[in-house]
């Protein structure tokens, strides 16, 4: 997920797609692919803050909420570019173009949230009630939610770690790795090479895994306080509070990366654990890809004169 790498708050950030990178500063937009022959391909285009469109979303978890939504719709896109840049480099001049539609991607984006609900929420809510049976000391709010809490995150930890046993996957997170290393590279003020960007981390704070933890942490707390009762109104409960905690946990992330001495910033480091499994060490032709992404989105950037600072 893009999540908080691309947004209000920041000045530039990205998501990894397939065989490349997206990056976006505040107005711009750029995801550059490499193809097997070597060629590297780009799109790029404007794009507005939704807090200049949609003055609602400057308010606080509104706010995240409005970026949340922004950068979902923006890595579909850049995920849709890799996908068709893949397909044309697949087929031979006799054979039909093919190319992924943006109904397909909706049609994607609808499985995949239905499939998150369905192994984050319904599955872990479902063992918790089945074991609360057997094990009398479950049945308190505390006990109960913390306990779905704590296989909420197992689950995802191993779903992670499976995931990167793929080997396409596995390439996709060294893509994600060689971003994080650019916008480091960015960040520090240094001219961003391939030498420069390789020599830091691929640990970044507010990347969309370390987002996807904080959402786990501060769920498991807004659960306990909801006095709800029986399996379907906990489900639909955890449905109608997804925004709720989106935006709760989209303003820890944004204070922790301001504060990174803080208690919450403390709270946000099992989100960089786990980006142990979702980034990976990048070559130096992956992060010349990262950085051919950076250096369009910012020339599209001086283009409209926009103003880079941390808002």
């Amino acid at each position: 997920m893009p999540v908080l790498e691309s947004g209000e708050e920041t000045l530039v950030g990205g998501q990894a797609v397939m065989e490349g990178v997206m990056m976006r500063a505040p107005h711009s937009y750029c995801v550059a692919v490499r193809k097997p022959s070597g060629e590297i391909v780009t799109e790029e285009m404007p794009v507005a803050k939704v807090s200049e469109k949609y003055p609602l979303f400057k308010y606080p978890v509104l706010r995240g909420l409005g970026t949340l939504g922004q950068a979902m719709s923006l890595g579909i896109k850049a995920l849709r570019f890799s996908a068709n840049a893949a397909l044309a480099e697949e087929k031979d001049s006799s054979q039909k173009p093919i190319e992924i539609t943006p109904w397909m991607m909706t049609v994607q984006l609808v499985f995949s949230f239905a499939f998150f609900f369905f192994l984050y929420k319904f599955v872990p809510l479902y063992v918790v009630s089945q074991l609360e049976k057997l094990y009398p000391s479950l049945h308190g709010r505390i006990a109960f939610n913390g306990a779905e809490g704590l296989l909420r995150m197992a689950i995802l930890v191993a779903f992670m770690y499976a995931l990167s046993r793929m080997k396409d996957i596995r390439r996709v997170f060294e893509y994600h790795g060689a971003e994080h290393k650019v916008v480091f590279n960015f960040e520090s003020g240094q001219p961003v090479t391939v030498a420069n960007a390789q020599a830091f981390t691929t640990f970044h704070p507010r990347c969309g895994t370390s987002f996807l933890m904080v959402v786990m942490l501060v769920s498991m707390v807004v659960y306990m306080l909801i006095p709800v009762d029986g399996f379907f109104p906990k489900l639909l409960s955890r449905l109608l509070l997804l925004p709720v905690i989106a935006g709760v946990s989209y303003e820890m992330i944004r204070f922790a990366a301001r504060r990174r001495g803080s208690i919450l910033a403390t709270l946000t480091a099992p989100g960089l654990w786990l980006q142990r499994i979702t980034t990976q060490p990048p070559s130096d032709d992956q992060a010349a890809v990262g950085i051919h992404a950076l250096d369009r989105a910012m020339a599209l950037e001086a283009e409209q004169g926009g103003e880079l600072v941390i808002a």
